[in-house]
């Protein structure tokens, strides 16, 4: 039985979907406006783990990530490059998907987009009106009353009249509540805008969400999910437009994911500290950005160092040892050794199983595959056949799939495991010498980098410790 945490009740449940084998699951995307960052890949990858997981699981999975395509920041950046603001928002949607697919992310179900949603926004914030929960303002706006809604704020744990104390309404505004936020916004002069009953204008940011999620899932959905800075006000404010419109549950569970911190900082294109996914694949692998995610727990913040990453960079090295073919001239394992291995897969299935069950728990998910990679390998060094291999290898690159990773060498050198290759024949030419000191350097530096060692009458051979 998979285990969720669920940020509203703050507990861990039982997943019970609306409907049998099927999960609704909608995240909140990105806003369109420049380079996606490693931080919008963490969520990115926490929640295509996720998935992959609950299709393992038997489930079918519609997974919807939106795109912000309208909002200041892209207006004010499509200003700045003298650009209309829909096609460089769509040049940056095309990019990111790009982005995504580099990432071994696998692509939504779907991906509404804020600008061709316009109609239903329209169509839901009427009827927010006609229930009394909005309210059209002197100046073109409209907005939510969050006084109509007595649950507002139990997913994030706020009270209102704590909010309100930290609230002010300015001159120009027209609320009539400090806490009221915009669902439609009068457009100013020289802005994209729209015709509404309000007169023209464009949607707040919350009433986005609601409605896409409305078009593509219906009323109910099993996950919502989306970074824990999206909490509030964002994610608070759909629960309150959502089911003040529908009169239902919006979302049996909310997911979370921490952020991705540089020097401390969270990641973000306003504090000016990110690392752009294209940058980061410049220099390194997909799968090790994914190790960084797999190594942590998802609802935590990541440290992005080139420390963390370099960590990542070995565990991704010795996972790929696991599928390195047999020696080419191999003896075989006996019966029992045979049967050691196929136990060992079989465990590692279990525990893998049983830690993703938990609440996703990618690291204990991790520490099953390093063991059976453990057993591959030994079994590999006492003269497995290939055929011999096959099964375990089958299962590990099974359990890998599931987590997205894709552990294939790198063309053109060959990978890491030639250069190892290559220093151990080094090695090998140094004991002839008996150059004791640097040969014991050699394993020892090899060691720091995750490869082990072992010196035989037979000779000497490695693996990934």
């Amino acid at each position: 039985m998979v285990k969720i945490y669920n940020t509203l009740t703050r507990k861990t449940e039982e997943f019970q979907t609306l409907e049998p084998n099927l999960v609704k699951m909608y995240v909140c995307g990105v806003t369109v406006y420049n380079d996606a960052h490693v931080g919008h890949a963490m969520s990115a990858l926490v929640f295509d783990i996720i998935r992959r997981y609950l299709e393992y699981r038997g489930y079918q999975v519609k997974h919807v990530m939106n795109y912000t395509d309208v909002d200041d920041k892209i207006i004010n950046r499509a200003k700045q490059l003298n650009e209309d603001p829909l096609k460089l928002s769509q040049r940056y949607i095309e990019d990111y998907a790009k982005d995504l697919a580099n990432l071994n992310v696998l692509p939504a179900t779907s991906n509404p987009q804020v600008s061709k949603t316009m109609p239903l926004i329209i169509k839901f914030i009427e009827g927010l009106i006609e229930k009394g929960y909005a309210y059209a303002a002197s100046n073109g706006d409209v907005y939510f009353s969050v006084t109509s809604d007595d649950d507002y704020g139990r997913l994030s744990g706020r009270k209102l009249d704590d909010m309100q104390a930290g609230a002010r309404i300015e001159v120009e505004e027209a609320k009539t509540h400090p806490m009221d936020f915009a669902l439609w916004k009068a457009a100013k002069e020289g802005e994209i805008s729209w015709d509404s009953p309000w007169g023209h204008g464009r949607p707040g940011w919350h009433i986005e969400c609601s409605a896409m999620n409305l078009a593509e899932l219906g009323e109910q959905i099993d996950i919502h999910g989306g970074g824990n800075d999206l909490i509030f006000p964002h994610h608070e404010n759909e629960i309150a437009q959502s089911e003040s419109y529908t009169g239902k549950e919006f979302s049996r569970y909310w997911v979370h994911n921490g952020m991705l911190q540089l020097s401390g900082e969270k990641m973000s294109k306003s504090l000016g500290n990110i690392v752009s996914v294209k940058e980061f694949l410049s220099k390194r692998e997909a799968d090790v950005l994914r190790m960084l995610v797999l190594n942590g727990t998802y609802r935590a913040p990541l440290l992005f160092s080139n420390d963390t990453l370099d960590a990542a960079q070995k565990n991704v090295e010795r996972l790929k040892s696991a599928l390195r073919p047999a020696s080419s001239s191999t003896s075989g394992l006996s019966p029992e050794s045979v049967s050691a291995l196929a136990s060992a897969a079989e465990s590692a299935k279990t525990n893998f199983t049983e830690a993703m069950d938990n609440d996703f728990n990618t690291a204990c998910a991790i520490a099953a595959l390093f063991e059976l990679s453990k057993f591959i390998n030994t079994a590999r060094d006492n003269s497995a056949t290939d055929e011999q291999l096959k099964s375990a290898q089958s299962t590990f690159r099974e359990l890998a799939n599931v987590l997205g990773l894709k552990l294939e060498e790198k063309q053109g050198a060959g990978g890491a495991d030639k250069f190892v290759d290559l220093l151990i024949e080094v090695r090998s030419e140094v004991r002839k010498q008996k150059l004791w000191a640097l040969s014991d350097q050699i394993r020892d530096k090899l060691k720091e980098l995750g490869v082990m060692i072992e010196d035989s009458k037979d000779g000497t051979t490695w693996r990934w410790g």
